[in-house]
């Protein structure tokens, strides 16, 4: 295998991201013939079928070895541009997969400074058991897990354990719970559930009831935020993260139920090595000391384990 393009890497990248030719030359500045040079010179450089020209763009597994490198190749680059003075360009973004309780109660504070410092972040949202599959994929540099061991070529660092409990408004316990939510009628109540990947609800009932794979009548609402509004709204009774709803429950909004139940999600940050990321400034260490500092103010402690290697 020759040498590999650091342009042809890019334009990798910017296929995936961009999920077309067309908006991946505009995201590049170059022209879409341009675009498809570099994909076949890169091809050609390692002999093998890169992207399947499909709606969407897919990638073959050696694309995915590959999209690997591009994205260890623009966090380095960044670094670069970084110790040398040098302006991040507009396009230089940085994805990084969270889930969304994470994203809607401690991440957004955590890499504030970061952000307010020029740093360019694409945070792509997904369920905390899906987020570590897109950095093996090669689609983040880095992601908040709940995995708990490190990939090969990646670190480690453990952040806490995020604290989930079950609320509903008032009117809606006088309502559908007048004699409380039990082990009886828990099937006959409208939980919320986030979307088909969670299983918030069902880990909770589990617990709280001593019944394994529970049926449940559900209510989906795919939004962290709007999740909460749904519970104040009256629409079930709803899973959530603690730390996301202090002040509906001190105003009376929502109030717990079960309160001694409660559902400790371990949460990890994962992120590929780049040579040492962290030294002093490095982009990946910079990401990853903020989100452990930002978790570790919100989230409960977990066991003192080492950091993967």
């Amino acid at each position: 295998m020759k040498n590999l393009d650091p342009s042809a890497l890019e334009c990798l990248a910017a296929l995936v991201d961009e999920g077309s030719f067309e908006r991946a030359a505009v995201r590049l500045a170059i022209t879409q013939s341009a675009v498809s040079q570099r994909l076949r010179a890169l091809e050609s450089s390692v002999g093998q079928l890169l992207v399947v020209r499909s709606r969407p763009l897919r990638l073959t597994e050696p694309g995915r070895v590959l999209l690997r490198y591009a994205r260890q190749w623009q966090a380095l680059r960044a670094d670069a541009e970084r110790e040398l003075d040098a302006t991040v360009r507009p396009d230089e973004r940085l994805p990084i997969a969270v889930n969304a309780d994470s994203l809607a109660t401690w991440v957004l504070p955590a890499l504030d400074p970061l952000v307010q410092d020029g740093l360019l972040l694409e945070l792509i949202v997904d369920d905390q058991d899906f987020t570590h599959e897109r950095l093996r994929q090669g689609a983040v540099l880095g992601c908040v897990s709940t995995v708990s061991q490190a990939l090969r070529g990646c670190s480690l660092d453990p952040l806490g354990a995020m604290e989930y409990v079950a609320v509903a408004s008032p009117a809606f316990v006088a309502r559908e719970l007048p004699r409380g939510l039990h082990r009886c009628n828990f099937a006959e109540v409208p939980f919320l559930v986030f979307d088909r990947k969670d299983d918030m609800t069902q880990l909770w009932v589990e617990q709280a009831f001593g019944v394994r794979g529970p049926r449940l009548r559900e209510r989906f609402v795919p939004s962290s935020e709007a999740y909460v509004q749904a519970a104040r709204m009256g629409w079930g009774v709803g899973i959530v993260p603690l730390p996301q709803v202090p002040s509906e429950l001190a105003r009376g909004e929502l109030v717990l139920l079960h309160p001694q139940v409660r559902v400790h999600v371990p949460l990890y940050w994962h992120c590929w090595k780049l040579g040492d990321q962290h030294r002093p400034g490095s982009t990946l260490g910079r990401i990853g000391d903020a989100l452990v500092a930002g978790a570790r103010a919100v989230l409960q402690p977990l066991p003192a384990t080492g950091s993967g290697a």
